[in-house]
């Protein structure tokens, strides 16, 4: 039996972790400054985080959400404190894409209505209505384009407050940083608009902080730079720094009734485990504030290099273009530096999405890596 095919794999296999260092089946070390799509908060195998999940494992690895789960009510509390939203509620499921979905449901359920906008560039998950909300026609299948959504610019207020008045829109659904599209946001302003605008309409405002969550930008979630407050906001990837775990946390407002959302594997005993102790660790060592740091050193310093053309971004989510395109200089920097970066459906942009723990010094070699990486690609 063969694998299907997912991704263009780098010729690498790894079996070893520790903090940004992973190593591989040869023994080679690499610096990881991709973290499996922005999934690694913390740093591989954490020593809070390992002894985490090997307890809950040997006490309890699953049970249904069919009974009272303890562990499930203690994630949902902290988080709710440590996010800034402490009156929303909490549903957990396993993916961005699973969150994403079930936000775009409940949304729909709460209006009674059907239509979504979203943003050109989106990624909001591989799912039916979360594909239909991507803006990729490559991966939407015909039966993912029966879904009313329309796309429009990720910095056009106005076209979106347009499309609301029309009063069929049930979400505007929008990262707070664009990931995959090549780490783009709206501004401030737009974000404040399009806010009003679903007030005005009664449309529900979903945050997809799935990539840009979790005190990855320098703030809990990406979105509260500008101040607004959505009445859904989806989270997984760093929420669990390894282990499949996502969830949407909802406005008191938005009405819910028993049995309208589901899951089976979703809150389990195990991905609650491995979210507390994610969330642990970043409250304990002042992570936020440190992606704040560590980001601003590695934007400033990149913006220097010679072949890079612009810097996007915000704490330790960003995209760097290069005058050479990114598949190039990602394979330069696996080869020649042992270093593993990320890509982005634009063509020239690499990707750089470490865990908040990441060492200043391999930020510092990461610099220097990528120096001399363009200045040999260019000769």
């Amino acid at each position: 039996m063969s694998l299907l095919p997912v991704y263009s794999l780098m010729d690498v296999e790894l079996v070893r972790g520790a903090g940004s260092v992973v190593t591989d089946a040869n023994g080679i070390d690499y610096i990881d400054l991709y973290g499996g799509h922005a999934v690694i908060t913390i740093g591989h195998c954490h020593p809070h985080y390992v002894a985490a999940v090997q307890q809950q494992v040997a006490q309890l690895g699953f049970y249904s959400n069919s009974v009272h789960i303890g562990v499930q009510e203690q994630l949902a509390v902290e988080l709710a404190n440590a996010s800034g939203y402490p009156d929303y509620r909490w549903f957990m499921v396993n993916s961005g894409a699973e969150a994403n979905e079930n936000a775009l449901k409940l949304a729909s359920f709460a209006t009674g209505r059907s239509a979504v906008v979203a943003m050109r560039g989106a990624f909001h998950g591989r799912t039916s209505l979360a594909v239909a909300a991507t803006d990729n026609p490559k991966i939407q299948a015909p039966v993912n384009r029966c879904h009313d959504v329309t796309f429009l610019p990720l910095d056009d207020a106005t076209a979106v407050a347009e499309r609301l008045a029309q009063g069929d829109v049930a979400a505007v659904i929008i990262e707070g940083i664009q990931g995959v599209g090549g780490v783009y946001e709206a501004s401030a302003h737009t974000l404040r608009t399009i806010e009003r605008a679903c007030t005005d309409t009664g449309t529900m405002l979903v945050l997809d902080e799935v990539q840009s969550g979790m005190g990855r930008t320098g703030t809990f979630f990406a979105h509260q730079v500008a101040g607004i407050q959505p009445h859904i906001i989806t989270m997984a990837k760093g929420l669990g720094n390894g282990f499949p775990v996502g969830g949407i946390l909802v406005h008191p407002d938005v009405a819910v009734w028993d049995g309208m959302l589901g899951t089976t594997f979703g809150g389990n005993h195990l991905a609650c485990a491995a979210a507390l102790a994610t969330l642990h660790v970043v409250q304990r060592d002042n992570l936020v504030a440190e992606a704040a740091r560590k980001g601003a050193y590695l934007i400033n310093a990149v913006r220097g290099i010679a072949g890079v053309t612009a810097v996007r971004g915000r704490g330790l989510m960003i995209g760097i273009d290069t005058v050479v395109p990114s598949s190039v200089v990602r394979a330069h920097l696996v080869r020649h530096h042992r270093m593993l970066t990320g890509n982005a459906s634009t063509p020239n942009t690499v990707r750089v999405l470490p865990a908040l723990t990441i060492d200043d010094g391999l930020l510092q070699q990461f610099v220097e890596a990528l120096t001399h990486t363009l200045a040999e690609l260019a000769s």
